[in-house]
C-alpha cells in the first residue's frame, strides 16, 4: 500500500540551494522509493490530486502532518566509531595520539567479549538511529566476529550503513593488535563474504542496506605490507569502499611520513598523472601510493590538507568526511572546508565518536558552522569596493535562482519561488567565509551520500529515490525548551495586537520563510526529541513514535 505524506517538505536541491514546500504531497511506492511528489497543493485539491494519481482512501496510508512538523532527508553520518560509543564524554583532556592510548584502545579490546559486544552495539545503533541517522559509515574493532555482530545489529535495525573491521597490525598496545598482515586480511575477505550474504531487506529492492567497507585504521597502524595487500584487495573489487583517517594532528601526519619515507613507497602505476606525482612525500600520497583513494574512499578529518593532497583527493575523486566536533575536542584544528568546497571536492559530515561526543549529525552540523566562522574570523579581510551606488548590494543579495546554471540538476520553473538560496552571488567562493544553511543542509545529507556513493539513492526526497527521511517536529510538545515552538508562535500572532500581523510590524511571515526559520530552529537547538520518525527504504525504524517493530 503506498504511503503519502502531506504538510510541509524541506530538501537540498545544491550545494547552495534548498527546496522548502509548505504544501508538499509525497507518495512512497510498495517498494520504499519516492514514486512522486507534488510542490503546491491546497488542503482544498488534496483529493483531487490524490485521483489524478487513482489514489482512494481504500488504498493508500495518508498522513497529514501538523502545524510545526516537515518532512526533510535523514542524516547521513560518513565516520563514525560503534565501539566507542560507551566512552562518549570521556578523555576530553588528551590529543589524538594519547587519547587512542589512554582512552580508545582499552575500550576496543574489550569486543573480544561478544556479550558485551552485543549490548554495546545494541545501544549505539538504537541511538545513532533515533538521532535521525539513516546511513552510518561504522569502524568496528580488529575483532571478526564482534564486527560481523555489528552488522547483524545495524542490518535487524533496518539502518542503511557501510560496516567494516579496523585492519591494524603495528604501533598499536600488544593488547590489541593483528598478528600479521596476513592476518588482517583474512579476517576481512570473511567479513566482506559475512555481510555479502545477509538476507534481503524487506522490503525487497537491488540496493542492499548494509555494505562492506575496507577499514585501514590509519596508516601508522597499518605495515606496508599490509597496506599492499589492501591495495590489491581494493583493485580486485572496484564496487567495495574504503574508509580511514587523514591528517587529523600534526603529530599523526609527522609520524605518518616518518614511517613512509618515499623511498619505500611502490612506484605510481602507468598514468596515475602529475597530482600523484606531486602528493609523493605527503600522507594522501602514502595512501594513493597503495591504491586506497579513489572515487568511493572516505577520508576522514583533512585538518591539515597540503596543496598537493587537495589535488590528488580531487583527482581521484575521493571523499572527505568533516568532524568538526571532534576536531575541536581533540585539539586537532579547524578544517578548511570551504577551500575543499570550491575544489569541487564531496564534503560530508561525521559525528566521529568518541573523539566526538555526540552521535548526533545535529550537534555535527552546529560545529561545522561554528569551524567555519572561526576560519572565516581568522582569514585575511579583504576591503570591500564598492561598484556604484546600489550595484554591489544587489550583486551580493540576488537569489541564486536568478544564477540558476550553478544549479546541481536544473530545478522546474514552478519549484523556484520555493527555492532558498544563502544570499549571496552563486559564483562566490565558499573559502574564508562562513557556511550558509543551505550549505549545512546539503552535508548533513546529499553531500555524505555523495561521499559514500550513494548521491543518486539518498540525500535528497526526490522521484526515484529511496524514501530514507526524518519527520521533524519544532513544536512545544516535542519538549524540547533549546527550540521555540512552531505552535507557539501561530498562537501568539493570533493573539497579539493588531492580529497575525501585529508581531511583524506590518509584515507577516510568508509560510515559506515560516518553514525556513522552523528548518534553522531545527539544526541549531534540534535534537532526539525533535525527531518523530526515521524512515529507511520506506519503513519506519525510529524516532520518538517508533514503537519498536520494524
Amino acid at each position: 500500500m503506498p504511503q503519502l505524506f502531506y504538510g510541509a517538505l524541506v530538501t537540498p536541491v545544491s550545494r547552495r540551494e534548498y527546496l522548502a514546500l509548505p504544501r508538499a504531497l509525497l507518495c512512497v511506492s510498495d517498494t520504499g522509493d519516492i514514486a512522486w511528489v507534488a510542490h503546491d497543493v491546497p488542503p482544498s485539491e488534496l483529493q483531487d490530486q490524490l485521483a489524478r494519481h487513482g489514489l482512494t482512501g481504500e488504498d493508500l496510508d495518508l498522513i497529514e502532518l501538523k502545524l510545526g512538523e516537515f518532512l526533510m532527508p535523514g542524516f547521513i553520518d560518513t565516520h563514525t566509531h560503534g565501539p566507542q560509543i560507551p566512552n562518549m564524554g570521556s578523555g576530553q583532556q588528551h590529543e589524538l595520539l594519547d587519547w587512542l592510548k589512554e582512552v580508545t584502545f582499552p575500550m576496543e579490546a574489550r569486543f573480544s567479549d561478544l556479550n558485551f559486544a552485543r549490548q554495546a552495539y545494541e545501544s549505539a545503533v538504537r541511538r545513532i538511529v533515533d538521532y535521525g541517522t539513516t546511513t552510518c559509515c561504522y569502524y568496528g574493532t580488529l575483532h571478526l566476529d564482534a564486527t560481523k555482530l555489528l552488522a547483524d545489529i545495524v542490518h535487524v535495525h533496518g539502518q542503511r550503513a557501510f560496516v567494516g573491521k579496523c585492519n591494524m597490525n603495528r604501533e598499536c598496545p600488544d593488547y590489541y593488535v593483528e598478528s600479521s598482515a596476513e592476518e588482517s586480511i583474512s579476517a576481512t575477505r570473511a567479513l566482506i563474504q559475512h555481510i555479502r550474504s545477509l538476507p534481503p531487506s524487506s522490503p525487497p529492492n537491488s540496493w542492499p542496506l548494509v555494505q562492506p567497507i575496507l577499514t585501514p585504521r590509519f596508516a601508522i597502524s597499518c605495515t606496508p605490507d599490509l597496506l599492499s595487500s589492501l591495495g590489491t584487495l581494493a583493485r580486485s573489487d572496484p564496487q567495495l569502499a574504503i574508509q580511514t583517517h587523514i591528517s587529523e594532528n600534526a603529530n599523526e601526519i609527522a609520524h605518518t611520513k616518518k614511517l613512509f619515507p618515499t623511498e619505500i613507497l611502490p612506484n605510481p602505476p602507468p598514468g596515475a598523472g602529475e597530482a600523484s606525482e606531486r602528493a609523493r612525500g605527503t600522507y594522501a600520497g602514502v595512501y594513493d601510493a597503495y591504491g586506497l583513494l579513489r572515487h568511493n574512499t572516505i577520508l576522514a578529518h583533512c585538518v591539515h590538507l597540503e596543496a598537493a593532497e587537495i589535488e590528488v583527493i580531487k583527482a581521484r575523486n575521493a571523499g572527505v568526511s568533516h568532524c568538526p566536533t571532534s576536531n575541536f575536542n581533540l585539539r586537532s584544528g579547524c578544517a578548511k572546508i570551504g577551500v575543499l568546497l570550491d575544489k569541487g571536492i564531496k564534503v560530508g559530515l561525521g559525528t566521529d565518536v568518541s573523539g566526538g561526543f555526540s552521535p548526533s549529525i545535529l550537534r555535527t552540523v552546529q560545529d561545522a558552522s561554528i569551524c567555519s566562522k572561526v576560519v572565516a574570523m581568522s582569514a585575511p579581510q579583504k576591503p570591500k569596493h564598492r561598484h556604484g551606488h546600489g550595484h554591489g548590494h544587489e550583486r551580493e543579495h540576488r537569489h541564486d535562482h536568478e544564477l540558476n546554471h550553478e544549479l546541481d540538476h536544473e530545478c522546474e520553473p514552478e519549484c523556484l519561488e520555493h527555492t532558498h538560496g544563502d544570499g549571496h552571488d552563486s559564483r562566490k567562493s565558499f573559502t574564508g567565509h562562513q557556511l550558509p544553511v543551505a550549505t549545512l543542509l546539503h552535508l548533513a545529507t546529499h553531500g555524505g551520500a555523495e561521499v559514500c556513493g550513494l548521491g543518486g539513492r539518498v540525500g535528497q526526497l526526490e522521484p526515484g529515490r529511496a524514501f530514507d527521511a526524518l519527520v521533524v517536529s519544532i513544536r512545544t510538545d516535542a519538549g524540547n525548551p533549546a527550540v521555540w515552538g512552531a505552535d507557539l508562535d501561530a498562537e501568539m500572532r493570533v493573539g497579539a495586537s493588531g492580529g497575525e500581523r501585529g508581531r511583524e510590524g506590518g509584515r507577516g511571515k510568508t509560510e515559506k520563510e515560516e518553514l525556513e526559520g522552523m528548518l534553522e530552529r531545527f539544526l541549531f537547538g534540534g535534537d532526539d526529541r525533535n525527531i518523530r520518525r526515521v524512515y529507511v527504504q520506506g519503513r519506519l525504524i525510529g524516532g520518538k513514535e517508533y514503537t519498536g517493530k520494524l
